[in-house]
């Protein structure tokens, strides 16, 4: 109208509330939109894209051939599982030497016949095992993010008879095909004329874990040796010495299903030369490039899938085949055998010695 003194309204004014909240659901919809579509990723492709991951570590006197040994852990085995048999039984024409378990391979109480069929042509070879807690207990329901920001590990869970796992059946299984149980105790292997001096524990996640040292019959093979602490300098040069006279090149191997920081730290004092471990599953739910925002126990995020060291000492934790039946899904991060060449120091590279005598 002519003489209306008021100012016309701006053709680019204020958005409506109606308009700022469409524009919110719109966002929080494609937001939405991709979580879903990175998860159904993750359940359908990732957690089956197995591939198998090779490291080399020289931890064995100079001179030692090459021993390889094939990591396998947290296969979480559930009825039907077809790729992930047929992917684990194709494993063994890795050749490898000798195989580690690190436990966790139930997810569900009828799996021990699909665990034994992927199993079966590997123990045939030289083997050790120790359990985790879904060697005991079957999983229960929970929300699959509450692993993200939970830690619920070092606490002994109460048995339910219907819960219990087949963990002993397996056991038998295992120790009838010439596999070491390793469940607070020690063992030995020895592959291609390397002594694998082993020393394991019950699962630290439960806090089922005994340390037992390492037996005392390794150092007694090492000659000499049997008259040094284990883990001082001078019995290090006394097993060398030994090598040298003609006893097998051996080395001491820490075995664990969770790696908790006081389980390194132990297996570090008692003298072990590497350690292999699982129980992280790499993270599961990772960020680009694999990047872990959690480990399911107090080691490090970043230190949760590959090799890192604690006290010098090697330490190979695995991301694992499985996972829980109840979270069916990995990101970022696929499931994995390790493939692990133990070779030679140089010769002008002596062991990492630590001032911790042997418990």
């Amino acid at each position: 109208m002519a003489g209306d003194p008021r100012p016309a309204a701006p053709s680019g004014g204020r958005p409506s509330a109606r308009a700022l909240i469409g524009g919110g659901l719109a966002v929080l919809g494609a937001g939405a939109a991709a979580s879903a579509a990175a998860l159904a990723y993750g359940h359908l492709v990732e957690l089956n894209r197995f591939h198998v991951r090779r490291e080399t570590l020289p931890v064995l006197p100079p001179g030692s051939p090459d021993v390889r040994v094939l990591h396998l852990s947290d296969l979480h085995m559930i009825p039907g599982q077809r790729r992930k048999v047929d992917f684990v039984r194709g494993l063994a024409a890795l050749e490898p030497d000798a195989v580690i378990n690190t436990g966790d391979n139930f997810s569900h109480l009828e799996s021990l016949p699909w665990l034994l069929e992927a199993l079966d042509p590997l123990l045939d070879l030289p083997g050790a095992y120790v359990p985790g807690s879904n060697c005991y207990f079957a999983p229960k329901p929970k929300n699959p993010a509450r692993y993200l920001w939970l830690h619920t590990g070092g606490e002994r869970r109460r048995e339910d008879p219907a819960a219990v796992l087949p963990f002993r059946e397996m056991h038998a299984a295992f120790d009838s095909r010439g596999w070491r149980g390793l469940v607070n105790t020690t063992g030995e292997l020895t592959v291609r004329g390397v002594r694998l001096d082993l020393s394991g524990v019950d699962d630290p996640h439960l806090g089922y874990d005994r340390h037992p040292g390492f037996a005392p019959a390794a150092d007694r093979a090492a000659g000499s040796a049997a008259d040094q602490p284990s883990g001082t300098p001078a019995g290090r040069d006394a097993r060398t010495s030994a090598d040298r006279a003609g006893a097998p090149p051996s080395v001491r191997v820490g075995v664990a299903h969770a790696p908790y920081l006081r389980t390194l730290r132990r297996f570090a004092e008692d003298g072990a030369e590497v350690v292999f471990a699982g129980h992280t599953h790499g993270g599961q739910i990772c960020l680009p490039g694999g990047r872990a925002l959690v480990s399911n126990c107090d080691l490090p995020p970043s230190r949760a899938k590959g090799v890192s060291h604690d006290e010098g000492v090697p330490v190979q934790i695995s991301a694992g085949l499985g996972t829980s039946r109840f979270a069916p899904v990995r990101l970022f991060c696929p499931p994995e055998a390790v493939l692990v060449t133990l070779t030679a120091r140089p010769s002008d590279e002596s062991a990492p010695s630590r001032s911790h005598p042997s418990r």
